[in-house]
């Protein structure tokens, strides 16, 4: 099976003493071992929050702001292919959708940041999933799904165990318009997704054997099936 991982900054290394970056090359690495080829697409997260927010302070413009995220999202996924074994990886982060299919025709695991300034990761990865043609697409968050408001903000917030690409493109417009709110997902990914008629789950990623276990099928986040 051909399977597209993407882990946001803040769930693969929440801090740079913690072991969650070789937590999750342990998986990655035995995702190949069960003979899975594997992509995966790493976030920003805080770090590139804060970075992005001291150049606004700067004055730097949106696009500069975003090369910023784009930067440490790099930075990220090298963490990552750091921790990976050398045999598994190429020498370089692909930094388009031909070199990280090139990359998988090789063999490879294809790690990657992100790549143009406009798209976050979440849509990098959709793309890049339509683009090798995936059997599936995981979306490792900070939390378990998809659900009608920001849990985090809502205590009553509604959790959806499985939606149609259709039904996940409706919430997270309502999602973003709502200001503050955090999508698990954003809205063109979700649409990308909707387009190709991929397989896709969203779940808690903080644990990254919650990955491994949702490629068997087994999750407690949310399935989002083709219409």
């Amino acid at each position: 099976m051909r399977i597209v991982v993407s882990v946001g900054g803040s769930v693969l290394a929440p801090t740079l003493g913690e072991n969650r970056v070789e937590e999750y090359a342990a998986v990655v690495e035995g995702l190949v071992a069960d003979g899975h080829d594997v992509a995966a697409v790493v976030g920003g997260g805080g770090v590139a929050r804060e970075y992005i927010g001291a150049a606004r302070e700067l004055g730097a413009n949106e696009i500069e702001l975003d090369g910023l995220g784009i930067a440490v999202t790099r930075l990220n996924a090298r963490l990552l292919k750091s921790a990976l074994s050398p045999e598994l990886v190429g020498p370089t982060i692909p930094e388009n959708y031909d070199e990280a299919a090139e990359a998988l025709h090789r063999g490879d695991v294809a790690v990657m940041g992100g790549i143009v300034p406009g798209q976050t990761t979440d849509t990098v990865t959709a793309a890049l999933a339509e683009y090798v043609e995936a059997d599936l697409l995981i979306y490792a968050t900070s939390v378990n799904g998809v659900y009608t408001a920001d849990p985090n903000e809502d205590p009553d917030a509604e959790h959806f165990t499985e939606l149609t690409a259709g039904e996940l493109v409706e919430i997270i417009s309502t999602l973003e318009m709502a200001a503050g709110s955090n999508a698990p997902v954003d809205l063109l990914a979700a649409k990308l997704i909707q387009r190709a008629g991929m397989h896709a789950y969203v779940i808690d990623g903080t644990d990254p054997q919650r990955v491994a276990r949702a490629v068997e099928g087994d999750h407690d986040g949310t399935a989002v099936v083709p219409e």
